[in-house]
């Protein structure tokens, strides 16, 4: 599975060049993980099977990333009753950027630590942030790379489709 999600992304990569920042279609199994939570806890992606997740790689240093999340967070809020959720993965070494960039831009969905960018790395990021749209099956069917003011409308078409499915 992590092969086939690689190959699938390496291919994308090469022929929209690692900066893409347009949406492209997938259909393959997204790689499972576990990472510890704000909350403490470990969350696996495998443990929102079910649910449509939008899965999103960020950074404390990231411009566009303080853009896009508390417009994913209106998003959050209107769909996570829809079996709908955002799985927000920070990929700062040292946590204590993330809490400070949380505290300037607070969030309500859960946010997954990656310090060491092993996820990261499973879903080759290139860019932040990176956004994956996962089915309720756990197909990975969307990816996006960066961020523009306009693409939350592409985020919210994609989740009503996926939660139509």
């Amino acid at each position: 599975m992590k092969t086939a999600f690689k190959s699938l992304l390496a291919a994308f990569l090469l022929a929209c060049g690692a900066g893409a920042s347009q949406a492209e279609t997938l259909d393959v199994a997204a790689p499972d993980f576990t990472l510890k939570s704000r909350s403490g806890e470990n969350l696996r992606l495998e443990d929102h099977r079910g649910q449509v997740v939008m899965l999103n790689f960020w950074a404390s240093w990231c411009g566009p990333c303080r853009q896009e999340m508390p417009l994913m967070n209106d998003i959050y809020g209107q769909y996570k009753d829809l079996g709908f959720t955002i799985l927000a993965v920070n990929v700062d070494e040292n946590r204590e950027e993330a809490l400070r960039f949380l505290e300037s831009v607070p969030v309500n969905y859960p946010i997954l630590y990656d310090p060491e960018s092993q996820v990261s790395e499973l879903y080759q990021v290139q860019a932040m942030p990176t956004t994956v749209m996962i089915d309720r099956n756990g197909q990975a069917r969307y990816i996006h790379y960066g961020f523009k003011p306009g693409y939350e409308d592409d985020y919210e078409q994609q989740i009503r489709e996926l939660i139509r499915e």
